[in-house]
């Protein structure tokens, strides 16, 4: 189908538009049960910042960001700038990393001011054989406060933490309140550990949280939830949600995200604004009713026209229709068809 724009809103203190790539992603939508929702950059602004730092001994706040702003200058994770920016804050211009190795997931590691260092969750510390349990403790309070937690090692021991938040979305505690109100299971898609998913879910009313997910393994989630027999849609802004998004019965990308994850998609929300999402699907409850009613009405003009022009009512009444009312009943046909359609510019979106 051609690729449509529906703008959504006008004028003074408009919403988000919603462009639809095709009729089909708008002909599934009423029939979607379950939202599946990334966490970053779609229910968040995708624009966190590092409001922790906690150094080990031999360690302070401005070394320990140097080194871990030294390896995230190559990573293209969002959590990346938002060391680097904190690191620079802080005037620490931090150096080029050697042999910079990433593991998506997971963590990344180089050498930075001959040292080598490592920085990602706990478990990429563990399996380099690093002790994490000083900072046990610590990273848990950071969990609980809705944080992020970047564990840093230099020269195979721990070195400190580093705890980052993104700020929820103005916009998406009324979002999901519409969404809600749909009827649609919401689930929370995020690679934060459990602990800090749930923080912020509570914060949104969100029942159900899947958390620790690795970027490969999202795709494999929507499966899941269509196996059992779930209509799926999936929201989200990034590379890694592409997959996903393909696999969806409705993928939804965020406009403000990345350009494959808005090729992949069936609907882009132009500014990232989470109620376009409701709004596109009373459009497309909209939209699947105004058509029924139109085969109806196509159907009964027939049903009574077609016996009619052949003479049905000769025997009876003598009655038979001229070419000329033929013509003029199925203009009033088509057009009662078009004024019936065009009723949808006033659906309450």
């Amino acid at each position: 189908a051609t690729p449509m724009s529906i703008v959504v809103g006008t004028g003074r203190g408009a919403l988000s538009g919603i462009l639809i790539r095709n009729a089909e992603a708008l002909e599934i939508f009423e029939k979607v049960d379950t939202l599946v929702l990334d966490k970053t950059g779609t229910l968040t602004e995708g624009k966190p910042r590092v409001l922790s730092v906690i150094p080990l001994e031999g360690f302070n706040e401005e070394s320990l960001l140097r080194l871990a702003a030294g390896l995230e200058q190559s990573s293209e994770h969002p959590l990346a700038g938002a060391v680097v920016a904190a690191a620079l804050e802080k005037s620490q211009r931090p150096g080029r990393a050697e042999g910079f190795q990433s593991f998506p997931g997971r963590g990344v590691a180089g050498r930075i001011e001959g040292k080598d260092v490592a920085l990602g969750n706990a478990a990429f510390l563990n399996e380099r054989g690093i002790d994490t349990g000083a900072l046990t403790a610590r990273a848990e309070g950071l969990h609980g406060e809705g944080q992020t937690v970047l564990w840093v090692a230099v020269d195979g021991r721990a070195a400190g933490l580093l705890g980052a938040a993104d700020a929820v979305k103005e916009t998406t505690p009324a979002a999901l309140a519409g969404l809600r109100r749909e009827g649609l299971r919401l689930v929370m898609l995020t690679g934060d550990t459990r602990e800090t998913a749930q923080a912020v879910a509570r914060a949104l009313g969100i029942d159900e949280v899947i958390a620790g997910v690795l970027p490969n393994q999202k795709g494999d989630v929507v499966q899941r939830l269509q196996a059992e027999g779930r209509r799926v849609a999936m929201a989200g802004d990034g590379v890694n949600d592409a997959p996903a998004l393909a696999l969806a019965s409705v993928g939804i990308a965020m406009g403000t995200g990345a350009d494959i994850a808005m090729e992949s998609a069936a609907i882009t929300l132009v500014k990232g604004d989470l109620r376009g999402i409701a709004r596109a699907r009373r459009l497309s409850r909209a939209t699947m009713g105004n058509i029924r009613q139109n085969l109806f009405f196509a159907f009964v003009y027939n049903l009574l026209g077609v016996p009619i022009a052949a003479g049905a009512l000769y025997p009876f009444f003598g009655w038979v229709l001229s070419p000329m009312l033929a013509a003029v009943a199925m203009t009033f046909s088509s057009v009662s068809v078009i004024a019936n359609a065009l009723r949808l510019r006033r659906v309450s979106l």
